[in-house]
């Protein structure tokens, strides 16, 4: 029989009992009829026995000193495997290796048995997750809030070069770090109308009448911090039918509507983002929205009222995050909330909301900014549009009295926007509710302020601020390249992992001759391990001594993965036709990505990339010097494997047209050169790194909006550039789809009569910037010394710093240690639960 201590223990002997309790116990094995699935199970719940110790803990300090809490409420999270990073933010990853193999196992085998919960598709999820382990790490309360979604973002295959997309069934095996409590379910309505209604006091109210009603059940995941005691949680929320069965219906023999309702409900957490191209799939999203903020609204009220009786203090108490558009309908759901279900006058009402939102714009693409239909809006939630108009008549009132008979300017602001078809502006709405916005890049906020939200910071301009986005330095260097992490550690100790300014102290070596070929062999030990994965995955062998020239990122027109194609067919053409140029060093192109499922051109430009593969790759003459490879089903597991073999990081959209990136931040991290515009987050890295240790190209964002102004003709460069002229023709005679020749005819259109992102006006600039890369590659001394103060210069990117700006300026919350010795259960009303 197990003590405590091996619930929660941190010695090796601990350690290595707990995984034979939990594989006995909880598995139900004994070490003979075990399975690999049985053993990472078994050492998943000895980690989460640790995790849950500290959570309740935390949770007990949060209620005991009635802290200010931050709720980050976001459509995406996508967390990654969270088995190492437990292991190392509680540092016990040595000891459970050693207590693995004592038992005759091998950790790593066992770590990659966890399936990776599919919760985002990039980098708005990543983003998400990498926040919510630094407020852990600083000791913020704090708590994240999504949806528990069954299939996730879809498992990409490529076929014939095609994106094929299959389920991802990530809860397959189940999942052993979630909770599920059901005793917090909460009810959600959706459709039907509302009454006006008199209250006991003989006020006015409106009541909804829901047409259906669906429960949300939500499951806990631990997050905890970097080596201290507090564990902040990750609430997901899970759709569950108010009738799973109807029986008197099975019984008159209608089989399949007796679980109708089942599945009408639980298909709002089936999916990720499902295809909005349909009418039915616009409801769905708007469902989903909908249902994971009414019921994290619902849950951050019952949460607060156990320590107060009433609303006065809420906003003293309660921060909520809108991460981008997809929860702010939360501002007119906490309005319902509060006035329909808590009886609180509009303005005591109104005065809470705006005082407890802050909204993080993550988009300049118009087309990005929500909107939703009047019609499907009012159907679904009757009372929210009753609401919303009710903001809008207020809100253009001070608009009015600003700025008198400027009706442009009202007509530009309101939440709804008119038309024949009416639709609802889910940012403005978001702006609206909320005491502050925020851009996540310098480029980004100006951007905003100046042009896309210009109106808005013309009234409030006191709203705005900028949070430039980071990444975690326990995941993107610590877990990702453990071998530079030592190395780094081993120079300057490792006070970097929790302060990344810590990394400047490496620019005492950045001439070490000794130190500079360590550096080099953890590169290439890093390009290696990518090698070996691209052979298995794309049975394609690579040279590890080319330079890895890596863009690994969600596939959009605007980030311009196909600008970078076009230049592979150029050097595939100047190879062919003049053989290597001096100036030339073997290159292996890596392109990754998702597009999403409904995306026709960014699919097209996928099966582009892999069509140029096929050449490519085939082609004897340029066999040693040039080689392609796509990347399936890109995901943070394969990032952990892909930053830290780069060499050259692209980071190429066309300027003005990416918030921040995050990938421009873990490939520096790791030492990659990056080649990028002047777009995002580049502008900030190339700062702080130095402009000569950044390639930089192609037009800024000033100019590319004076070039439309003026109106650009892209027909013009492709007459006037012989190469880019080449490659064009070649994509649009078939060279690199002769079966079909016509095949790419939507993207050789699309570049030569509309070019929205530019890639022509860009690519001679593109093209003599990466001469220079090759021409710097080939002193690979002076490139050690680059990408040295790389990651010497990155401490701004941490998102431990950019969580701490957050706390000073938005949400003004301070840290809160948690101890193991003094916290006691606190007592608690218990509450008939929903589901009882």
């Amino acid at each position: 029989m197990s003590g405590k201590n091996d619930r929660t223990g941190m010695t090796l002997e601990n350690l290595k009992q707990a995984l034979k309790d939990n594989l006995y116990y909880i598995q139900g094995r004994d070490e003979q009829f075990a399975t690999l699935n049985d053993y990472y199970m078994a050492l998943a719940y000895s980690v989460r026995d640790r995790l849950t110790d500290r959570r309740i803990k935390t949770a007990q300090t949060y209620f005991k000193k009635d802290t200010k809490i931050v709720y980050y409420l976001s459509a995406e999270f996508l967390v990654g495997r969270l088995s190492s990073h437990n292991l190392i933010n509680l540092g016990i990853y040595d000891q459970m290796k050693e207590a693995a193999k004592e038992m005759g196992l091998n950790l790593d085998d066992l770590l990659e048995r966890e399936e990776e919960p599919g919760l985002g598709n990039g980098g708005l999820g990543r983003l998400a997750a990498c926040f919510l382990d630094s407020l852990a790490t600083l000791e913020i309360p704090a708590m994240g809030y999504g949806i528990r979604y069954q299939f996730g973002i879809f498992d990409q295959l490529i076929v014939d070069g095609w994106q094929r997309e299959r389920p991802d069934n990530w809860l397959r095996y189940g999942n052993p770090w979630e909770i599920a409590r059901n005793d917090y379910t909460v009810e959600i309505k959706l459709g039907g109308h509302t009454e006006a209604v008199t209250d006991a006091q003989g006020g006015y109210r409106v009541q909804w009448v829901p047409q259906a009603t669906v429960y949300g059940v939500p499951y806990d995941t631990p997050i905890p911090g970097y080596r201290n005691n507090t564990v902040n949680t990750l609430r997901l929320w899970s759709a569950k039918a108010s009738e799973d069965f109807n029986f008197q219906v099975f019984d008159a023999g209608e089989y399949t509507q007796a679980v109708s309702e089942k599945t009408f409900s639980e298909n709002i957490s089936k999916v990720l983002y499902p295809n909005d191209n349909t009418p039915q799939g616009k409801e769905l999203r708007l469902q989903q929205q909908y249902f994971f903020v009414s019921c994290s609204l619902q849950d951050i009220i019952r949460s607060y009222l156990r320590n107060h009786d009433n609303f006065d203090v809420f906003p003293e108490k309660v921060a909520i995050q809108l991460n981008d558009t997809h929860p702010s309908i939360g501002v007119a759901e906490l309005m319902r909330l509060l006035i329909d279900e808590h009886a609180l006058t509009w303005d005591k009402a109104w005065d809470i909301t705006r005082h407890t939102f802050a909204y993080t714009n993550h988009t300049l693409l118009i087309e990005a900014l929500e909107r939703w239909s009047v019609g499907l809006f009012g159907r679904l939630l009757p009372r929210h549009l009753e609401i919303i108009y009710e903001i809008n008549f207020r809100f253009l009132d001070e608009i009015r009295q600003k700025f008198p008979g400027d009706r442009a300017r009202l007509e530009r602001m309101s939440l709804i926007q008119e038309g024949d078809d009416k639709h609802i502006r889910m940012a403005h709405l978001a702006f609206v509710g909320s005491h502050t916005t925020n851009g996540v890049a310098a480029l980004h906020t100006e951007l905003l302020k100046h042009d896309v939200m210009r109106d808005f910071f013309e009234m409030y301009p006191e709203k705005f601020q900028n949070k430039t986005n980071g990444v975690t330095p326990r995941r993107w260097l610590l877990m990702s390249n453990p071998k530079l992490s030592a190395l780094i550690t081993s120079k300057i100790g490792d006070r970097w992992v929790k302060d990344l300014s810590e990394l400047r102290k490496l620019e005492a070596f950045v001439d070490d001759v000794e130190f500079q070929k360590t550096w080099r062999e953890i590169k290439q030990h890093n390009k290696r391990v990518l090698a070996d994965y691209i052979q298995s995955n794309n049975d394609l062998e690579i040279d590890p001594d080319s330079l890895f020239d890596v863009q690994v990122k969600r596939i959009h027109e605007y980030k311009r993965q196909l600008l970078n194609a076009l230049h592979v067919i150029a050097l595939y053409n100047r190879i062919k036709q003049h053989g290597a140029n001096s100036t030339d060093v073997p290159r292996t192109f890596i392109f990754g990505g998702k597009a999403a499922p409904g995306y026709f051109m960014a699919k097209l430009v996928i099966k582009l990339i892999n069509s140029i593969a096929e050449v490519v790759n085939n082609d004897p003459d340029v066999k040693g010097l040039l080689k392609v490879a796509f990347l399936g089903n890109f995901s943070v597991s394969l990032g952990q494997i892909t930053y830290p073999a780069a060499d050259l990081s692209e980071q190429i959209s066309t300027a003005g047209k990416e918030a921040s990136g995050t990938g421009n931040m873990k490939f520096a991290l790791s030492g990659a050169l990056t080649i990028g515009t002047l777009d995002g987050a580049n502008v900030e890295i190339r700062e702080e790194v130095g402009e000569e240790n950044f390639f930089l190209f192609g037009l800024d964002a000033q100019e590319v909006m004076a070039m439309k102004t003026q109106g650009y003709d892209p027909l013009a460069y492709y007459r006037n550039n012989p190469e880019l002229k080449t490659v064009i023709d070649q994509i649009a005679s078939g060279f690199f789809s002769p079966k079909e020749p016509g095949l790419f005819k939507s993207i050789v259109d699309s570049l030569l009569y509309k070019d929205e992102y530019m890639l022509l006006a860009d690519y001679q600039f593109y093209a003599d910037c990466q001469e220079k890369v090759s021409l710097a590659y080939q002193d690979q001394t002076h490139w050690t010394r680059m990408s040295i103060l790389n990651v010497a210069r990155m401490g701004k990117f941490s998102s431990d710093y950019t969580i701490s700006e957050y706390c000073k300026s938005i949400w003004h919350v301070q840290p809160v240690p948690v101890s193991l010795d003094e916290c006691e259960l606190p007592t608690v009303e218990l509450k008939p639960s929903l589901v009882d």
